[in-house]
């Protein structure tokens, strides 16, 4: 061997144990490690079977308007994306439950779609509870809102959201809308 094929052995050696030490740390370090953490339990059920005895209505009863895209203009009126859109109530009290009597759904005419509860429910103090509009349920439209009555034993400022997620090709895309209050009939 002349010098300089020797020269190229030790170069193209060195360069393969190089890739092997690299390709044995990212495998050493990608592989899982047990750990002691117990696994998170998924609910897929978000439903209440608590409910409320009697047509009690607390005294500080409120009414919410939140507002829901269920779907949106995309580069022209004749073209729409549909999106999938939760609907988020949030009991932010750390002592006192929230009462909900009301949780409809409208479509842009202001038609009534549908009611998700028929009698009174609470959340428990921290408690959270959501409904999702599916992204083929196009019965609400671009103007799609909830409205949503509610009271509580004590002042409470719960907290009343929608996220609506949607994708364009590769790209996804969500966003929040935030619930008002607005003058009960």
């Amino acid at each position: 061997m002349n010098k300089y094929n020797n020269r190229n052995f030790f170069i193209v050696k060195f360069i393969w144990t190089i890739a092997c030490i690299l390709i044995f740390v990212t495998l050493v370090v990608s592989c899982k490690r047990p750990t002691d953490e117990k696994p998170v339990k998924i609910l897929d059920e978000h439903t209440l079977n608590r409910r409320v005895d009697g047509n009690t209505v607390g005294p500080l009863t409120k009414q919410v308007y939140v507002p829901i895209y269920s779907d949106i203009y995309n580069q022209t009126r004749d073209s729409r994306t549909l999106l999938t859109a939760t609907l988020s109530i949030r009991n932010t009290s750390l002592k006192d439950s929230l009462f909900i009597t009301t949780i409809d759904y409208y479509n842009t005419g202001g038609d009534l779609v549908r009611s998700y509860i028929d009698q009174a429910i609470y959340l428990k103090p921290m408690e959270s509870i959501d409904y999702v509009i599916e992204q083929q349920d196009t019965s609400g439209g671009s103007g799609a809102n909830f409205i949503i009555d509610w009271y509580s034993k004590h002042p409470l400022n719960p907290l009343f959201q929608a996220v609506m997620v949607g994708g364009l090709g590769a790209q996804a895309f969500s966003f929040t809308t935030e619930g008002i209050e607005v003058e009960t009939p």
